[in-house]
């Protein structure tokens, strides 16, 4: 197998077109190719080595640093003063000199690996360029497609590039196939020593706030915002959301007319995940009375030292505070940044957090009495009355 450097030339013109890669890249893959091909036929491993290309032509040549001393005794680094002085006149023992040679061809193992070291760095050249171009998407939203399921690990087709989602970001219970297309979060792109991945996300807190963000135009003038938002995917989430429009409602905004747009960001994470929006506020008692709802509040009492919340509820509001598995009571914590007790009140009736209501005192309401007949005897004795009562 030899390398015809012409046909070579314009092999790389038209992978640089094909695969949207800057012709400068593309050679300079090629080149260091055919530096290492050159060092396996003609050089030493660790030679210094430098290879041009002529695209038009396919001419090849190599430049060789070699260091200048008074006897060779290593030809493939080495050149004696008399020959380095034809390179360059002042040339001077103990310098380097790049010696010029043609190259003409290579043997058939060198040509065959100096193919596959081209093809592995215009691989590498073109993810970088790929990977540079979605850096600028880092943090939005992207439409994906399935590519494949592995271990729990999901791979996907963002066009240009693949990315792979974690089990860590993905919605509990959503279930995934080939094929399947989905929206995703560009959540970072790490660079390991497999080259670098596009990491993206179903299951952080910042997807719900892009599907928000693209069904609320109002988010987009500034008109409301997401002040906070805790997120277990597929469970459950609280959002927080405010508005910097007088008389402009929040949560009415962000649910929308017969709750269009709520409905159609729980379509996109799944019905079984719940949507909790409420009114966020400056004030952490009111913040927090807001985070538990919908439990009724009596009273709260904060340790702004340590960041705690002691919450006081009606006896028959405390399994709802707390949430199956402690759900809601831990997302309200997340929600809030305060670390939330929650203990029952048996003395009291809900109150609102700014103004005590007075407990309604119940009125007892009398019974009517209920003769109980414990024997037999006496139910037959009640019965003959009642006939002889009759007939009379």
């Amino acid at each position: 197998m030899e390398l015809d450097f012409k046909q070579l030339g314009v092999a790389i013109r038209a992978i640089a077109e094909e695969k949207n890669l800057p012709e400068d890249i593309v050679r300079d893959a090629v080149e260091q190719a055919l530096a290492a091909a050159y060092r396996r036929d003609y050089g030493d491993r660790d030679q210094e080595i430098k290879i041009n290309m002529n695209l038009n032509t396919g001419d090849v040549d190599a430049y060789i640093t070699k260091e200048v001393v008074k006897e060779v005794t290593t030809p493939a680094a080495e050149i004696d003063l008399v020959s380095a002085q034809l390179i360059r006149k002042n040339a001077k023992i103990g310098e380097s000199v790049e010696v010029h040679e043609k190259v003409e061809n290579f043997g058939r193992v060198a040509a065959q690996t100096a193919k596959q070291v081209i093809m592995q760095r215009l691989r590498e050249a073109e993810r970088e360029i790929v990977m540079a171009e979605y850096e600028d998407k880092i943090g939005t939203l992207i439409n994906a497609s399935v590519n494949r399921v592995e271990n729990g690990v999901i791979r996907v087709d963002l066009g240009k590039a693949q990315g792979i989602m974690p089990r860590s970001e993905q919605i509990q219970s959503e279930r995934y196939y080939p094929g399947q297309r989905i929206k995703v979060y560009l959540k970072d792109v790490e660079r390991g020593f497999r080259g670098p991945q596009l990491i993206v996300s179903r299951g952080n807190r910042e997807f719900v706030e892009w599907l928000f963000k693209n069904e609320v135009p109002e988010m987009e003038n500034g008109a409301v915002e997401i002040k906070e938002l805790a997120r277990e995917a597929g469970i459950r989430s609280k959002i927080a959301v405010w508005s910097n429009v007088p008389g402009v409602d929040p949560v009415g905004t962000f649910v929308g007319g017969h709750g269009t747009r709520v409905n159609a960001v729980m379509s996109e994470i799944g019905e079984q995940e719940k949507i909790d929006i409420i009114v966020y506020s400056d004030n952490p008692i009111e913040f927090i009375t807001n985070a538990l709802s919908p439990t009724k509040v009596s009273k709260v009492t904060l340790d702004e030292a340590n960041k705690k919340a002691l919450v006081n509820v009606p006896e028959d509001q405390q399994s709802i505070a707390i949430g199956k598995g402690g759900q809601n009571v831990r997302l309200a914590s997340k929600l809030t940044g305060y670390e939330i007790d929650i203990e029952a009140d048996k003395t009291s009736s809900p109150v609102k957090t700014e103004a005590s209501v007075q407990p309604v005192k119940a009125i007892p309401v009398a019974k009517p009495a209920i003769k109980r007949i414990k024997k037999k005897t006496e139910l037959e004795s009640s019965l003959l009355d009642a006939i002889e009562e009759h007939g009379e």
